[in-house]
């Protein structure tokens, strides 16, 4: 079974960046990756996706130009590029796979059936 392991969270100041990681364990089936957090008392929220194939990506509106997602299929590892960080962006940090047959990425995080632990990303201020 794929097992994806995030890494990268820390505590940074308002202002920093961070990049995060997400590796796959053995070969994952997925036409995307995403990244969601979920934050202390709200739900969880869509950050970046990306496709394996191509490499196109979307990332929501509160992150674009701020946040930048990448892929390396050589190593079955999905990055996310955090810079300008705010506290706002204060939350917990999960990859996802979706394995659909889709030629889009997708923002519901129902279409993804794969998920990581998560990490813990903090922004003070």
């Amino acid at each position: 079974q794929v097992q994806l392991v995030e890494s990268g969270g820390g505590l940074v100041q308002a202002g920093g960046s961070l990049r995060l990681s997400c590796a796959a364990s053995g070969r994952i089936s997925a036409s995307s990756m995403g990244w969601f957090r979920r934050a202390p008392g709200k739900d969880r929220e869509f950050v970046c996706a990306v496709r394996w194939i191509g490499g196109s990506t979307d990332c929501a509106d509160s992150v674009r130009g701020r946040f930048t997602i990448s892929r390396d299929n050589a190593k079955n590892t999905v990055y996310l590029q955090m810079n300008s960080l705010n506290p706002e962006d204060t939350a917990s940090y999960y990859c996802a796979a979706d394995r659909r047959l889709s030629a889009v990425t997708s923002r519901a995080p129902g279409d993804y059936d794969t998920w990581g632990q998560g990490t813990q990303v903090t922004v003070s201020s």
